[in-house]
């Protein structure tokens, strides 16, 4: 761990620039899903416990670079007041006079700070301005990590600087799962398709010992190996990829799982008929059935392989989940995930969007170890990429 935290600083009467991601969901000016706000109250509180008064920097939405009423922060000060239980100041235009003549225990909210094309391209102009506002530099956003901005990395270099609570668990967490994880490790990586997961493929095989390729991706490796899935979602310009990956895992000793059976139907739709059938090199589908789901044997054979393994990481569905009955193999999946995660014997980490809905909707999200809100920041970190946010506050 090369990155200070919340424990590490001396905060009484400074003024702590604060980088958080409450880029949230809003319908008609409402809050739809307050998750990401309330996950960065403990970081609020702590800075405030200390004696610091947060000064927030965030982005929302993507303006462009330039200013956009319908993107302001503004309407988020008051369910930040909510959420954190103490006053919000927002602020459109911050200086430090202006700060400085704030309460000593303040909570100000700055206007987006992509209203700036200076903000996404790093401007060493915005990073002195922004550091001209604080005495400290906290980074609570690792969900913008992946992102060299003003915000997250330039200013990181001008102040002395720490990670927020969230980036601490989420850091914690991932460092706990890949850089030094309990062995066995495995992965759960699913989605519709190869080409968005080359990167983190090509990775996972070198550092853990078993793979679970789930969703439209297991249909391009198996298709690979010489099945004609008919109709079902797969890349026949990644057939090569998809060898030169297995080869790779094998080289490396990490057993992979494809599905040994699937659920397949004629027509992409909730409740359609279906059946389950065997998935190998052999198989051969009607012009017009698709692979939508793993089968019953593959699900019992994913949750006996994760009885075997004290870390897991979870990225991406096993089938098309949106839609019942093609949720059933990630539903039980996730509950095994769960009950072995109950028991103590297993330490799990999940991230990506469609990841969380999927074990929100099998209902064991709460049970998991750690699920990250991280999306691309979370996908890079598995790809092994170096992170720039999380960079600037190990320099």
């Amino acid at each position: 761990m090369g990155w200070k935290t919340l424990d590490d600083m001396d905060l009484a009467g400074k003024r702590v620039l604060t980088r958080v991601d409450i880029n949230v969901p809003m319908e008609a000016g409402r809050v739809t899903d307050a998750t990401r706000i309330e996950r960065i109250a403990p970081t609020i509180a702590d800075i405030r416990a200390k004696g610091g008064s947060p000064v927030l920097l965030a982005h929302f939405g993507r303006p462009k670079g330039a200013p956009n009423p319908a993107m302001s922060l503004r309407p988020l000060a008051s369910v930040l007041s909510d959420i954190f239980d103490c006053p919000v100041t927002f602020v459109e235009r911050p200086s430090r006079k202006w700060i400085d003549a704030q309460p000593a225990d303040a909570v100000i909210l700055v206007e987006n700070t992509r209203f700036t094309p200076m903000e996404e391209a790093n401007d060493p102009q915005m990073a002195q301005f922004l550091a001209s506002l604080g005495d400290v530099y906290c980074n609570d956003a690792f969900s913008a990590a992946h992102r060299a901005h003003a915000s997250t990395t330039g200013v990181a270099h001008l102040l002395p600087n720490c990670a927020g609570r969230l980036m601490q668990a989420e850091l914690s967490a991932l460092e706990a799962a890949l850089a030094t994880p309990k062995r066995p490790v495995g992965a759960v990586v699913g989605g519709a398709k190869v080409s968005t997961k080359l990167d983190l493929l090509e990775n996972l095989v070198k550092k853990i010992d078993v793979l679970v390729i789930g969703g439209g991706m297991a249909n391009t490796f198996l298709a690979a190996q010489g099945a004609d899935l008919g109709a079902s979602l797969q890349e026949a310009d990644l057939h090569d990829t998809a060898g030169d990956i297995l080869a790779a895992a094998d080289a490396a000793g990490c057993r992979v799982i494809l599905p040994s059976d699937g659920r397949v139907a004629r027509e992409f739709a909730a409740g359609a008929a279906h059946e389950i059938v065997a998935l190998d090199a052999s198989t051969v589908l009607a012009g017009d059935q698709m692979v939508l789901d793993a089968g019953d044997a593959a699900a019992a054979e994913i949750a006996e392989a994760f009885g075997t393994l004290k870390t897991l990481i979870w990225n991406g569905p096993l089938g098309a989940f949106e839609i019942a009955p093609f949720d059933t193999a990630t539903v039980a999946a996730a509950k095994a995930a769960a009950a072995l995660t109950r028991s103590g014997g297993l330490i799990t980490v999940a991230g990506g969007g469609d990841t969380v809905a999927a074990l929100n909707q099998a209902g064991v999200a709460d049970e998991f170890t750690y699920i990250s809100t991280a999306g691309g920041a979370f996908l890079e970190w598995m790809e092994g990429k170096e992170l720039p946010g999380v960079a600037a506050l190990t320099q």
